[in-house]
């Protein structure tokens, strides 16, 4: 039995039984949890000397488990068989002794005479769910874990229902990692209960263990798909497979095949897509995207694929290194959006897109700044959305060199919405923008305010600019270097990387003895990042956790490298090490309860 689980019960049952009956026996109240204990610690001569005692007691039968378990580990088989035939005789119908004795028997290595204990049992049940459940139960408390099973198969029979018991025996195969039978009962159960999809997914990925296990998995769904063509669930756990495995065509092609062959109106696939970006599956997802399109314009989803097939194609255009050509013929796609639709509330995305694709990649920050400015005066706008509009051509106008506008609508929009997350966000750039200048104290001090702002990310990161600031500028030699760190800050900001790379790398020539490293480290690792160069970034951040282990910034390193392995470079073993020492080291990191959520999940629990 699963050791903890047993415990639990253990703990449970005898806490009942010994404060019925201490009060009138020679036990002390430390006996039995030291009796426990001595059990967990496999120190089982000195438990046994307990557990006598206390199962000696009248009607204390609670103690029965774990004194027989202790007997069998000390291989006295005598004892324990005079002990479970006692209990036979007190209670003929439990069906509990029996198969401890069964257990015994199997201890010393009569498996024809368990067997025969265990069919007999088995071979009597009523048909009676409540009576099924609980000689299963005692089978699982004795470790008997395939008699447990049949008698949920048997119970089945008996009841009539292919679908009973589909809990139990999914916890059984998953605790026995028996993968066949639990792909099997996952497959059966599906067709009449789709909700275990989600449970399927999360439970098969943390037991599979390479191709081989997907692929074995892959043919049983295909002999489903055969028997039910028109099953969707299963359409939907083959993507599932597929993208595990990283043939995200294949699971299009799946897709598209059921969507024609069922005459649908594409809403199973469009709802596909979303994995498929979030992936990095950017060509499959146009590819989707496309074919949803060929449905015309009276379908249901036209515009929204139209829509999202640009988005898809600007996450894709932009990730990593780009070409500008490509970016251009993107940024007329949008513009030719905007000429079909019009500019308004619907298209403001689009506006959006447009804007940041001309002022930060095709260096056209002065068209970008007249499209913020014409879609402020839009009708129809709610004031989150112009909050945001001019947050992001406060941004421009650093970029169109002129910092004192881009300040003036910081501020604006910090003090409307003071204490909000869009007005601490203002307050934040604001704070950033005087970093970039050079004006650290100005910085610093909008820093401290944000501190205590109710958003943990903006807070952290006003945190870590302050002590940032307040660590680098102790002398003037401090200050000038922290003076080109903010400059290099600056042409990452205008999305000039290399550039900024090379001032970065100048620092410690300039000034030998500067105390930025681990900041620059972080830049670096976040550059290598968005050029998808995911090995180079994790080498950075192992070396930020290993030489700076009290910085500013070690705690986000641990987490963006358990983030790398686990989704980029495909890792869990890494990503599982890098969060549980997140955890156990920085507890007090505002990464750490998103860690231990990471952790949990990787290693499957509550699933």
């Amino acid at each position: 039995m699963n050791r903890l689980l047993f415990f639990i019960f253990l703990l449970l049952t005898l806490g009942a039984g010994a404060q019925t009956f201490r009060p009138n026996q020679q036990v002390t109240p430390d006996e039995s949890t030291l009796a426990i204990q001595y059990y967990q610690d496999g120190d089982y001569e000195k438990a046994v000397v307990l557990l006598e005692k206390l199962y000696a007691i009248p009607n204390n039968e609670a103690y029965f488990d774990i004194y027989f378990n202790t007997l069998l580990k000390l291989k006295r088989y005598d004892v324990a068989e005079k002990v479970v035939k006692k209990e036979i005789k007190k209670s003929p119908q439990s069906e509990l002794y029996p198969i401890a004795l069964g257990k015994l028997y199997q201890e010393k290595g009569d498996a024809q005479a368990a067997g025969k204990i265990f069919n007999d049992v088995i071979a009597k049940l009523p048909k009676e769910e409540f009576k099924i459940r609980n000689l299963a139960n005692s089978f699982y408390r004795f470790e008997n874990y395939d008699f447990a099973v049949l008698t949920f198969k048997q119970g089945r029979k008996l009841l009539g229902n292919d679908q009973a018991f589909v809990f139990e025996l999914l916890n059984i195969y998953r605790f026995k990692k028996d993968k066949p039978m639990l792909m099997q009962e996952y497959l059966d159960a599906m067709a009449t209960m789709p909700q275990l999809l989600p449970q399927a997914e999360a439970v098969l990925s943390t037991i599979f263990e390479d191709k081989n296990d997907y692929q074995t998995f892959q043919a049983a769904i295909l002999k489903k798909i055969q028997k039910e063509p028109d099953a969707e669930i299963y359409i939907q756990l083959l993507t599932w497979n597929y993208i595990q495995q990283q043939e995200f065509d294949m699971a299009l092609r799946q897709l598209i095949a059921f969507d024609k062959r069922t005459k649908a109106d594409g809403g199973t696939l469009f709802n596909a897509i979303y994995t498929f970006v979030d992936n990095g599956a950017y060509e499959t997802a146009i590819k989707a995207y496309e074919y949803l399109l060929t449905k015309g314009k009276d379908n249901q989803y036209y515009l929204q694929s139209k829509i999202e097939m640009l988005n898809t194609k600007y996450n894709l255009r932009t990730n990593g290194k780009y070409a500008v050509a490509d970016l251009d013929l993107l940024a007329k796609d949008y513009e030719a959006l905007l000429e079909e639709n019009g500019k308004n509330r619907n298209t403001l995305f689009a506006i959006k897109k447009l804007a940041n694709l001309q002022a930060y990649y095709l260096n056209q920050p002065a068209k970008a700044e007249k499209e913020l400015e014409n879609a402020i005066k839009m009708p129809g706008i709610n004031d989150m959305e112009l909050g945001q509009l001019k947050l992001d051509l406060g941004d421009i106008y650093i970029l169109t060199n002129q910092p004192w506008e881009a300040f003036l609508v910081y501020e604006q929009v910090s003090k409307q919405f003071e204490g909000q997350p869009v007005g601490n966000e203002a307050r934040f750039r604001s704070a950033k923008l005087s970093f970039y200048q050079g004006n650290f104290e100005y910085s610093n001090g909008q820093c401290l305010v944000l501190k205590a702002a109710t958003s943990q990310l903006i807070a952290n990161d006003a945190l870590n600019l302050s002590l940032l600031i307040s660590d680098n500028i102790q002398t003037p030699a401090d200050s000038n270097a922290l003076k080109m760190y903010a400059d290099a800050e600056m042409l990452l900001f205008r999305n000039l990387p290399e550039k900024a790379v090379k001032k970065m790398d100048s620092i410690a020539v300039a000034f030998p003895q500067n105390s930025l490293a681990d900041a620059i480290m972080m830049s670096k690792a976040r550059i290598f990042i968005k050029q998808n160069d995911f090995q180079k970034a994790a080498d950075i951040l192992k070396k930020v956790t290993e030489e700076f282990k009290d910085g500013i910034w070690t705690d986000d390193a641990l987490f963006t490298l358990g983030d790398l392995y686990e989704k980029k470079l495909n890792d869990i073993a890494q990503a599982k090490i890098y969060f549980q020492k997140l955890i156990t080291d920085y507890p007090g990191s505002m990464f750490s309860a998103e860690a231990r959520k990471r952790f949990r999940n990787l290693r499957g629990d509550g699933v």
